[in-house]
């Protein structure tokens, strides 16, 4: 092999060398380029985690917060609410239990109360009002049956009857007419007062003889 050839082999040899190095830093440079990244990024999601962990604990100690006063809020609108009732103030009642409520659940929870509230009320009303209807059935019983005794007790001039002397069988009585025929009904059967056959009252028997000489005479 001749000087030249030696030598050119060599400068070849020197190149491919040089390349290889270069390729070795270059392989060395991304590998660490990549791991840095890598570290920076797991930084930056450890650090996001962080950042939301952080966020959901403080997100959740306000919702505590929130929740103590809110509690304690329906709390003492329910005490007032129960204070006015007591006071003789339903409808300032009402809008205190209202209010505790839309706390609490807001304005569907209000709806619901509301209509499961008018619902036990007309249940009611209509077992009330049955009741009433009973009471007065007993009371026209009771006053068809003091009728022929009244007639016995009362004599009954001719030409000259008294108008109490001559009951009204049909008439209503006030107090059943105002939805209080159970007073009536007690007061009759205890004997303590009576029924005026001719107005329909419910007088005292100690006021018997004043009633028919000035109310129905």
């Amino acid at each position: 092999m001749s000087p030249s050839s030696i030598r050119a082999e060599q400068i070849h040899e020197k190149r491919r060398e040089r390349e290889r190095q270069e390729e070795g830093d270059c392989r060395l440079s991304h590998r660490t380029f990549t791991s840095k990244n890598l570290e920076k990024s797991g930084e930056m999601v450890g650090a996001k985690e962080h950042r939301t962990t952080d966020t959901e604990m403080s997100d959740v100690m306000s919702m505590q917060q929130h929740q103590v006063p809110n509690d304690n809020n329906v709390r003492e609108l329910l005490t007032l609410a129960r204070q006015l009732i007591n006071q003789g103030n339903p409808s300032q009642a009402l809008q205190a239990v209202v209010m505790a409520m839309r706390t609490k659940g807001g304005d569907q929870a209000v709806f619901q109360s509301l209509h499961r509230a008018r619902e036990l009320y007309l249940n009611r009303l209509q077992e009330s009002t049955a009741a009433d209807q009973l009471a007065s059935l007993f009371a026209e019983c009771a006053i068809a049956e003091a009728q022929p005794l009244q007639d016995e007790q009362t004599p009954l001039n001719v030409g000259d009857q008294s108008p109490s002397a001559v009951p009204d069988v049909n008439v209503n009585s006030i107090l059943a007419e105002t939805g209080r025929a159970q007073f009536m009904l007690d007061a009759f059967l205890d004997g303590s007062s009576f029924i005026c056959l001719k107005c329909g009252g419910l007088v005292s028997n100690y006021r018997k003889d004043e009633h028919y000489a000035y109310w129905c005479g």
